[in-house]
């Protein structure tokens, strides 16, 4: 059985060419990584299968419970094909974008997106290939957008279109998504990452299909989601901080406020926030990152993350372990500098007038005064760990729940170690398996405090009301080796 993380952000590490055979799961657990991304624009249904068997069987091996997201990949706008594979756009040209499925040239290409024809006005700003070509509306036609070639350059069949600042009329899940949307479901899947999020109904709509099935992550990577931000997160369970379309649509200068507005606002919702992209990019080639990659990573980590994540450093990288090795080393550096505790406190997180959240922030308090070393928690669905973790106590928090679905949910929770374990039934039981377990998990020793939350009546969800403080004796486990 692994030990807990010497760390409370977690690490989310995408698989892919680089990291699908179960010697490399397991050694990218081994390193750090505790949830795994699989990315549904890439590859086939049949090959994620095998993914998810390796982790599932790792998952028994170790006796680790692991998270495994699935990434839809979303609508995508692309142009259409040229002829001879691409075509050189000069600045200060016109360019058109029409419905002909006739190949391309210097002159025009085929836009097959009826909505952007709609959507699209004079003055409009459009990207090509990531932003490498920018190009401004002049004039939009039923079926034709003339516009002006501000940065030109080559551009080749099938490349990306971006339109920033502008809402498209397209849902977030295509035939595709939906698709592998069943698909992921059957997989059991613990988080379904939803792409192209620009507003809650987007969320909404996916939630539909989805249920209570999986937990379902809002990626935002549109602008116009910031706008509706809070209704999003109302939404969904959790968030992502997808920054290479955000930082398509956007100057790179307003990003990393953008970034630590939606850590700010999921912290403050309780939700988990995933940090995401072009972290630790040049390790996808080189074995150790840039001095200002890590600052990046640990940025990341001060602002509160729940968990930041590799993309292809881990999938397509020449160093994968390497990489999750050193998140793993980042956020335990970070976490041990004295004024991360004030750093990660930026961001107010006022409690609501509930039982539960009362009895959260006391908690925090109550371990701080105390010294305690680590608190423990008896949750049906998560959401006593979910508010515990909101508050970013000092102490690691052990998270005690009969539904392996909850436990592996919890694995992108800041600071929560979850496991599987059989109900209590009464007060007694409660304390006394809350103090083996720290002990079994190793997060408290002899003479140690922790602090156990509960509710009472047992097995009933949202009850949460009880407050414990015990001290560890060190003998509590003589009797009990074989205990669930």
């Amino acid at each position: 059985m692994l030990k807990p993380r010497a760390r409370k952000v977690k690490i989310l590490a995408t698989l892919g060419p680089a990291s699908s055979d179960p010697d490399m799961i397991r050694a990218l657990v081994e390193a750090g990584a505790d949830a795994f991304r699989i990315n549904m624009s890439h590859g086939s249904q049949a090959e994620k299968v095998k993914l998810v068997e390796a982790i599932r069987n790792l998952e028994k091996t170790l006796h680790r419970p692991m998270t495994i997201v699935f990434d839809l990949q979303g609508p995508k706008l692309r142009v259409g094909k040229f002829k001879g594979g691409s075509a050189q756009l000069t600045v200060g040209h016109m360019f058109v974008l029409d419905r002909d499925k006739e190949p391309g040239d210097a002159s025009r290409v085929e836009l097959p997106h009826p909505e952007l024809f709609a959507a699209l006005a004079k003055d409009a700003t459009l990207l090509i290939d990531d932003g490498k070509i920018r190009l401004r509306v002049v004039a939009v036609e039923k079926d034709k957008i003339a516009a002006v070639v501000e940065v030109g350059g080559k551009v080749s069949n099938n490349k990306g279109v971006n339109v920033p600042g502008v809402l498209i009329p397209i849902p977030a899940l295509t035939d595709k998504d939906r698709k592998d949307l069943v698909f992921a479901l059957e997989q059991g899947a613990d988080y379904i990452a939803l792409s192209f999020v620009q507003r809650p109904e987007d969320v909404a709509e996916a939630r539909e299909l989805v249920g209570d099935h999986a937990a379902l992550m809002a990626k935002i990577e549109k602008p116009q989601a910031i706008d509706r931000l809070d209704e999003i997160l109302e939404l969904a369970d959790a968030v992502m901080v997808a920054r290479g379309d955000l930082g398509v649509e956007l100057p790179p200068e307003g990003v990393p406020p953008l970034q630590n507005k939606i850590v700010a606002a999921a912290r403050q919702a309780g939700k988990p926030v995933v940090v995401a992209t072009q972290m630790l990019e040049s390790m996808i080639v080189s074995p150790t990152p840039t001095r200002a990659e890590v600052s990046d990573v640990a940025n990341a980590i001060y602002e509160g993350a729940d968990a930041v994540m590799l993309s292809a450093e881990s999938a397509a990288g020449a160093f994968p372990v390497e990489a999750v090795a050193m998140m793993d080393k980042i956020g335990r550096s970070v976490e041990a500098d004295p004024v991360y505790s004030a750093r990660v406190h930026f961001t107010e997180t006022p409690a609501e007038a509930t039982t539960a959240d009362a009895l959260s922030e006391s908690a925090a308090q109550i371990v701080k005064i105390l010294s305690a070393s680590a608190m423990a928690c008896y949750t049906s669905s998560g959401s006593t760990a979910r508010r515990i973790a909101r508050e970013r106590a000092q102490v690691p928090t052990l998270a005690m729940t009969a539904s392996m679905k909850v436990v592996r949910r919890l694995g992108l929770q800041w600071g929560v170690h979850a496991v599987h374990t059989r109900d209590v039934g009464n007060f007694e039981e409660m304390v006394g398996k809350a103090k083996r377990m720290v002990l079994r998990h190793h997060l408290a020793g002899p003479g140690d405090r922790v602090l156990i939350m509960a509710g009472v009546p047992f097995r009933t969800s949202g009850s949460t009301n009880v407050i414990h403080v015990v001290k560890i004796v060190g003998d509590e486990l003589d009797s009990y080796s074989n205990e669930a």
